[in-house]
């Protein structure tokens, strides 16, 4: 799209997009910088967001739209020239650089891990040669293994901040009561790893995927990360130290959930699904309702489904 797109031409794409492809889209309302509004489609509902950020540069905000299917939206949009405004590549931007990443976002079981990586130009090429990619691209097994190269090959310059299940409901509970979204809870994620790395190297870059406004992520920072050039957009894990976060975080993210199934003698699948579903209503059933918050995170509305209420 051209620089002179307004956000109602966003807006108005975007809707002609999605209703060409099956989608209903209304209840349209403005927010601040930009605009809201409710879709229904394929396997895949909730709010999708325009919004304009403090780079004038349009965004869409994908991290709201739930259910089987919920990436259909952004590859609807990715592939048409709806889009919002064009990025930087990730591959141009200057090294070296912290990428930042979070696992356990769309799973009810498990806690939400983020993790930061420092990559220099060097590292970057040592990375890369050693299978470092988005962690959606790899099997669990080359995750592991890359998990446990990473550190050799940035040193100590990582942080893995990890959320447990109780810690992320009391997060949540705390932001929703301040009139906060899941959105400053992954943005108090993800600057706390980069905070961390701050601290053991001084850098002038920083690269998150794109889950909202950057102010999010900027407004968490403290002092060391108020310094830095801050970048989020789409596919950031198409830049390697983003793409070695993902791994970090994905690999503890496994690695706690499977020790959660240990510890209370259930498998407790990934994601959100019937059986997630199922095993929740088996947890409650050997447990009880008072330990669910233990290994899930509560606002999902597999908690009504697993109670009763829905």
């Amino acid at each position: 799209m051209s620089g002179a797109k307004s956000l109602v031409e966003l807006y108005n794409e975007i809707k002609g997009v999605l209703e060409k492809n099956g989608f209903t889209v209304d209840s349209s309302s403005d927010i601040s910088y930009g605009i809201q509004f409710r879709v229904d489609g394929p396997g895949c509902f909730g709010t999708l967001r325009v919004f304009q950020n403090k780079k004038g540069l349009l965004k869409i905000d994908y991290s709201q739209i739930k259910g089987t299917n919920s990436t259909l939206v952004q590859q609807y949009l990715e592939s048409s020239s709806a889009n919002g405004h064009p990025e930087v590549p990730t591959s141009n931007l200057e090294l070296p650089i912290v990428g930042s990443d979070e696992s356990g976002k769309g799973d009810y079981f498990g806690p939400l891990v983020a993790a930061a990586v420092y990559v220099d130009k060097e590292m970057a090429e040592i990375l890369k040669s050693s299978g470092v990619r988005d962690s959606k691209d790899l099997p669990e097994t080359k995750i592991a293994d890359l998990a446990a190269t990473i550190p050799k090959i940035v040193g100590s310059k990582l942080a893995v901040i990890e959320i447990s299940p109780e810690k992320y409901n009391e997060l949540y509970q705390k932001f929703a009561s301040e009139n906060k979204n899941l959105n400053m809870l992954l943005a108090w994620g993800h600057a706390k790893a980069i905070e961390v790395v701050l601290s053991k190297v001084e850098c002038k870059h920083a690269l998150a995927d794109q889950f909202a406004d950057e102010r999010f992520i900027l407004s968490k920072l403290q002092e060391r990360g108020k310094r830095i050039d801050l970048h989020q957009m789409p596919k950031a894990e198409t830049n390697v130290a983003v793409a070695a976060a993902s791994i970090l975080a994905r690999h503890r993210f496994v690695s706690r959930l499977s020790e959660l199934s240990n510890r209370f003698g259930i498998e407790l699948p990934r994601g959100t699904s019937q059986q997630t579903i199922s095993a929740a209503k088996a947890f409650v059933n050997i447990h009880g309702i008072s330990m669910l918050g233990k290994v899930a995170k509560l606002h999902f509305k597999t908690t009504e489904i697993v109670i009763g209420k829905k």
